[in-house]
């Protein structure tokens, strides 16, 4: 044999050897699950089964968010304070907060118990919980392969994982019912997380130690922390529109959503498409940890969400017995508190673990709760405490509902299935259907059942009170049986709702929400009547809502010729940079201080603002001084910063006419000046210079502003010094969706990347997905098999089923195979880059 056809089979040895790792649509046998990559490394999975797909999605996210998801594994199982101490914070932020260590680990291990576990397994679809089982073990499956591929390569060659936790204490193997930890996280976000602090550090008046436990947050009172229904900052929340045929000239709708989310952290968005032959095929987002499309599409309908105004929660006052201050009267009647002890293993300073415990208390309506951290009327008193109630603490049908979804075949079939199931926890819902021109929109989930009527009969004096503070949350007596949330035998569960009671309308034109009221999702036909609970009426409405109304109005006003046209109209108008404030009231308000100013900079800061167009697109100059000086103004009272006040008849147009002569106006404006000449910025700074987003080696420039400002397009963090990162809520996944004579026709974009890291500093090129959000070049998804096989990223890899009785153990922490096995040991990059530089041998040795 000659020397050069010996080398040409060397080279093509490992070719002929390699696991089956190919770059085809070709249909997978029985058995098998593809992860095929297109552009953007957006992963299609596609699986036999459901527990396969589930395999499929835990490996793929696995791949792409280890630390974060290993982390927030942690969290869930509550064993921070066993790795990470007891008193530091989760590094990102979430639905959740930032409590302690140790207050998260008390939470979720008195809570996310294994009661907990038991009712959500005999509540949720038996394929679902076999899809949260095949997501344990798809991560299993990759975080074994990411510890062997870093064993055998030297980190930083072609193919090294480059997940920095591989070896870290706190990464090991998952089980099912961790998945069912995480999907409880999301399920109480709107009610008890939001107050876990005060739960685990609730404590008797009479103990004789002090009250544990840290001093109030940043936030500081009461009042900020229910300002907002979900998390903690202002802004968290969506935009969605969907139009009807009125609008697109044709029996087709178009939906716009855009969820303004965290960009990093746990609760994150991961984009996939997910696949079972003739049982489910839909693309979208959810929460990482979460093995469903929670925001998307099938080729039958698309749907969005945006964070609701009405409260998922409420307070019991209860009478406490003069003798116990653990017991509490109902109807006179004394009762004793529930209580139970919790354990948490704590890593010292010197590494060593000691056990920690601590009593939690309960009661009928829910744990204890002790705000008097945040406002000292509402702590837990030798006269009084507060119980709190959440109406998701027993909704096991959140997830139960988007598994129907992901397969709903129809928009009458969506709609009977949210009527049904009535399982949204904190969220609207906007859908279209193909080949039908109506347009949904619903707040259609799990509420409180305290009509007005009831909320009057029960207040008391402390009620009164917190009603000064918080208008909206459920405020009740609880020495009464009678004051409790009124029972309905239509609810789907004791205390909530019925459906017939909560708000929705069916439409041929369009709705549209931005996270104001139900009250105005048709501001053609307001909604009017709801018990206080669900949400304001006839309330001025958000900036960012008034802009987005008006931006529905003006698409709507001359109907497109197709969807198609009115779909390309959209995307631009969504993303284009107009911020409500400053094209409404920017001359008004500054042209009093503007006419003569008192100093030479401020003289400057007009003319910058006077040449300024109104957008904050990345060259703008004038953009970062504007929204600097609104900042400064957002927080004063409609009624003193406005001449002309709101008007229920004018909802979109008042307030308004600025009282740019209150003097006020002239000092913030120099504030803002002298603010931008402490930080050695220029009073024209364009605006990308200081609003940007790092991506890899890649400073990449953005445009859009924050919510306060009302801008459509919230691309945001509150600070301008030092760019948009992981902690930043803004534009998260965006789509824009329509059907054509084929199916599904979907846009998207991904701010923040599918990978950990994707939106920090780094080397190489920027994420993708993150630089196309940057130069908003819209995704035209691929998702049928045609499309999918054309894209010219198409990377696959393949979980190959194993032989009979093979199957992998992983200890008490429970991940066995169940009969799967991946083709190769290494990361999918690794073969990758191997089969390139064994191609690139094979043709230096063939041209020998």
């Amino acid at each position: 044999m000659s020397l050069s056809i010996r080398r040409l089979l060397l080279a093509l040895a490992p070719l002929l050897s390699a696991p089956l790792l190919v770059s085809t649509a070709a249909a997978a046998p029985v058995g098998d699950v593809e992860i095929r990559r297109t552009a953007d490394r957006i992963p299609h999975i596609r699986a036999p089964g459901w527990r396969e797909l589930g395999v499929g999605i835990g490996y793929a996210q696995a791949q792409d968010a280890l630390c974060t998801l290993a982390e927030a594994f942690t969290t869930w199982r509550g064993e921070r304070s066993q790795h990470f101490g007891a008193d530091a914070r989760p590094a990102r932020l979430s639905t959740f907060g930032r409590p302690t260590n140790l207050e998260l680990d008390f939470y979720f291990r008195a809570f996310a118990d294994d009661a907990m576990l038991a009712r959500s397994r005999a509540a949720l679809q038996p394929d679902l919980l076999a899809a949260a089982d095949g997501y344990a073990d798809g991560y299993n499956r990759y975080l074994v392969e990411a510890r062997s591929a870093a064993r055998d390569n030297v980190r930083g060659q072609p193919g090294a994982p480059r997940q920095a936790c591989l070896r870290e204490p706190w990464v090991h193997e998952i089980a099912g019912d961790d998945i069912l930890r995480r999907l409880f996280a999301a399920q109480v976000a709107a009610g008890q997380a939001r107050f876990i602090p005060e739960i685990v550090n609730a404590r008797p008046a009479t103990a004789d130690a002090a009250k544990v436990g840290q001093a109030a947050d940043d936030d500081g009172t009461l009042r900020a922390r229910l300002a907002h229904p979900l998390g903690e900052q202002a802004g968290l929340g969506s935009n969605m529109m969907a139009f009807g045929r009125e609008a697109t000239g044709e029996a087709g709708g178009v939906l716009f959503g855009n969820p303004h989310w965290y960009w990093g952290g746990p609760d994150r968005f991961y984009q996939m498409h997910l696949s079972i032959p003739g049982r489910v095929d839909v693309a979208g987002v959810g929460f990482l940890g979460v093995p469903l499309v929670m925001i998307g599409f099938n080729d039958r309908i698309a749907w969005s969400h945006t964070v609701s105004a009405a409260r998922r929660f409420g307070f019991f006052e209860l009478a406490l017995d003069p003798a116990d201050p653990t017991r509490y009267r109902v109807d006179g009647a004394s009762e004793a508190m529930q209580s139970r002890e919790v354990t948490v293993q704590v890593r010292a300073a010197d590494g060593t673990l000691q056990p920690v415990t601590r009593r939690l208390y309960g009661t009928r309506f829910g744990p204890i709760a002790d705000l008097g951290r945040r406002a000292a009327p509402f702590g837990w008193g030798t006269a009084h405490a507060l119980a709190l109630r959440d109406i998701n603490a027993d909704n096991f049908r959140v997830f139960r509902t988007f598994f129907a979804w992901n397969q709903a075949r129809s928009l009458d079939d969506f709609i009977a299935i949210q009527r049904r199931e009535a399982g949204m926890p904190w969220v609207n819902t906007a859908a279209i259907g193909r080949g039908d021109g109506r347009v949904w929109i619903a707040d259609v989930g799990t509420v409180p059942n305290v009509p007005d009527a009831l909320r009057e009969r029960c207040s008391t004096a402390l009620s009164r009170g917190f009603a000064q503070i918080d208008a909206a949350t459920p405020f009740l007596d609880g020495s009464r049986a009678d004051c409790d949330w009124a029972a309905d035998a239509a609810a789907p569960q004791p205390g909530a709702m019925p459906v017939a009671a909560l708000p929705s309308l069916l439409r041929s034109d369009h709705v549209e929400n931005m996270n104001d009221s139900h009250w105005l999702f048709s501001v053609q036909q307001p909604l009017e009547g709801y018990p206080s609970v669900i949400g304001a009426q006839r309330q001025a409405l958000s900036l960012r809502a008034r802009l987005g109304h008006t931006i529905a109005q003006e698409l709507a006003t001359a109907p497109a010729r197709s969807a198609e046209a009115l779909a390309g109209r959209l995307k631009r108008a969504v993303l284009a940079p107009r911020a409500w404030a400053a094209e409404r009231f920017r001359r008004e308000l500054l042209a009093p201080s503007c006419a003569a100013p008192a100093m030479a900079d401020v003289g400057r800061a007009c003319e910058v603002l006077a040449r300024w167009s109104g957008r904050a697109e990345p060259d703008a100059r004038g953009a970062l001084l504007w929204d600097a000086l609104w900042a400064r103004l957002e927080d004063l009272p409609d009624a003193e910063l406005f001449g002309v006040p709101f008007l229920p008849q004018s909802p979109l147009d008042t307030p308004r006419a600025p009282n740019g002569s209150d003097p006020r106006i002239a000092q913030a404006l120099a504030a803002t000046v002298a603010a931008f000449a402490e930080r050695g910025w220029a009073l024209d700074e364009p605006l990308g210079r200081r609003r940007f987003v790092r991506s890899g080696g890649e400073q990449l420039a953005l445009y859009g502003g924050c919510h306060g400002a009302g801008y459509v397009a919230v691309v945001c963090d509150g600070d301008d010094t030092h760019g948009i990162g992981p902690d930043a809520v803004a534009n998260s996944y965006l789509q824009v969706v329509r059907f054509g004579p084929r199916g599904v026709v979907a846009d998207t974009l991904l701010a923040h990347g599918e990978s950990d890291g994707a939106v920090e500093a780094g080397e190489g090129a920027a994420e993708p997905s993150v630089a196309r959000h940057a130069r908003r070049a819209w995704l035209r998804f691929p998702f049928h098999e045609d499309e999918i096989a054309r894209d010219p990223a198409l990377r696959t890899i393949r979980l190959r089923a194993a032989g009979p009785g093979r199957q992998q153990h992983a200890g008490n922490r429970q991940a066995e195979g169940r009969g799967l096995r991946r083709a190769d040991p290494l990361a999918e990059e690794h073969h990758a880059d191997r089969r390139r530089a064994d191609r690139q041998q094979h043709r230096e040795d063939a041209r020998r």
